[in-house]
């Protein structure tokens, strides 16, 4: 075979290749038709989307954008599943120990083996956060905040993606009430939109931290009463169930679709399971005991904050 012959049947190979890819993808979207407009599934099948954090939210993302039809990821998150993360992060017994990034990424090509995964195993570091951000034009923020380093890398985030002009997209489990921030930082000029400042990581507790980044009006009746009897132990775990995690990937993959072919949307989604599935007596009931559960959580908060001022 001459050297002609070889490169005929290499651009052959490469030809074939590419025409099953296209149909691979063509057939993988087929049933998207009708709803998908054709520009938002080019946008989906050409954009790259970082996903920071694949546990709990971020898990939640991964696979419905791969279905819809996003074919490049950036995915990071330096965490391992543990038992307790079963009830509601997309992994198995099998998946114990194993890094979570890593896992989101094999679930990625499982579902689309010509897509294209870069997994940073490190998380998001002053070391990775420009790599991580380099090529996507959308960020899913799904970084941990029940640690003071999982509330550094978060700002760490934000702060590039301001840097950067990228719309972020972040999310709140409560109970069952899912709340959606989206900073489209293409227009908004601050991390958390001035809600937290470049040093309140370090002044603050996560207390403080979840206040002013997760307005009250929006916290549940079930999540205050929740906090209100378990605020002062130092071993206290939030609560996150399925369902909630779930409802951020539904509501967050569409966002993404709106983001990448430059629309604008809501900056604030909630989503209360346990409310619409409520009676209408029930949900009432529900209603009228927020104040009170406020109102009895608020001096606990205070005096709890007093406590840890004079402490410091």
């Amino acid at each position: 075979m001459t050297k002609g012959d070889r490169e005929r049947e290499a651009k052959t190979e490469t030809s074939a290749g590419a025409m099953a890819k296209a149909g691979f993808y063509a057939e993988l979207t087929a049933r998207n038709a009708g709803v998908v407009p054709g520009a938002d599934q080019w946008a989906l099948r050409t954009a790259t989307v970082l996903v920071a954090g694949c546990g709990s939210i971020g898990g939640a993302v991964v696979e419905p954008l791969t279905r819809l039809g996003l074919q490049k990821f950036v995915l990071a998150d330096p965490g391992t599943y543990e038992l307790n993360n079963l009830n509601r992060q997309s992994a198995t017994v099998a998946d114990l120990d194993r890094n979570k990034a890593l896992l989101a990424g094999a679930r990625v090509r499982a579902i689309n083996p010509h897509a294209s995964v870069d997994v940073f195993t490190e998380g998001v570091t002053p070391q990775t956060v420009e790599k991580l951000t380099a090529s996507c034009q959308v960020i899913i923020d799904g970084v941990d905040v029940t640690t003071p380093e999982g509330w550094r890398a978060k700002l760490l985030l934000h702060h590039q993606a301001v840097r950067r002009r990228l719309p972020l997209i972040t999310g709140w489990d409560m109970a069952g009430t899912q709340y959606v921030r989206c900073y489209d930082y293409r227009h908004v000029r601050e991390p958390f939109a001035g809600a937290i400042g470049p040093h309140d990581t370090d002044r603050y507790d996560m207390w403080e931290l979840l206040r002013r980044a997760v307005p009250l009006r929006h916290v549940p009746t079930d999540m205050l009463a929740e906090i209100r009897a378990n605020h002062a132990r130092t071993d206290y775990s939030f609560p996150q169930v399925a369902y909630t995690a779930m409802a951020f990937g539904v509501i967050s993959s569409h966002m993404v679709v709106r983001l990448l072919t430059g629309r604008r949307v809501r900056p604030e989604v909630r989503f209360d399971v346990h409310q619409k599935a409520r009676p209408f007596g029930e949900r009432w009931r529900t209603r009228a005991r927020w104040p009170v559960e406020l109102g009895a959580l608020l001096p606990e908060l205070l005096r709890l904050a007093r406590r840890r001022g004079a402490a410091s």
